[in-house]
């Protein structure tokens, strides 16, 4: 399979970069990307499902991707989705897999206020609020431009 797909997700965890013996520059980290939907009859937002994903980044992506991603940060990614079932020993699962193209943070979920600095843009504090107030544009007071997951495992 060699589909294109576009993920929107929490960078889950630290990006780890490497070059090959042949002077290859390669990322990759662990995705989690979680839906939610609104529940009209509690009032509030209730996650779903989490998909997980290993994203790899190569050549000048790679390199970009080290410096600038971190834990936590609410990243989209453009890529090729590659499936892959793996079997180890007596264990059996299916890899799904990202070779990314494009990587760059979600600003829809910065804080309001953010861009001070690149590193970490998008990246959730550890008291951030737990329901949106606001656009996402405004006085830096920490509020979210969108509400993000209380039970993220991130």
């Amino acid at each position: 399979m060699n589909d294109q797909i576009t993920i929107c997700g929490h960078v889950a965890t630290d990006p780890k970069h490497h070059r090959t013996t042949s002077g290859l520059d390669i990322t990759s980290f662990r995705l989690a990307s979680q839906q939610r939907r609104y529940d009209q009859k509690q009032g509030s937002w209730v996650a779903q499902e989490t998909n997980w994903y290993t994203v790899s980044a190569f050549r000048g992506l790679a390199t970009a991707s080290a410096a600038s991603l971190v834990k936590g940060q609410r990243v989209i990614v453009l890529g090729r989705l590659r499936v892959r079932d793996w079997e180890q020993g007596e264990r059996r699962g299916t890899s799904v897999d990202i070779e990314a193209d494009h990587i760059g943070p979600d600003i829809g979920w910065q804080p309001k206020g953010a861009g001070e600095s690149p590193a970490g843009a998008g990246a959730i504090p550890a008291s951030a609020p737990s329901e949106s107030t606001g656009s996402g544009s405004g006085s830096g007071t920490g509020e979210w431009a969108s509400a993000p997951p209380q039970d993220t495992p991130f």
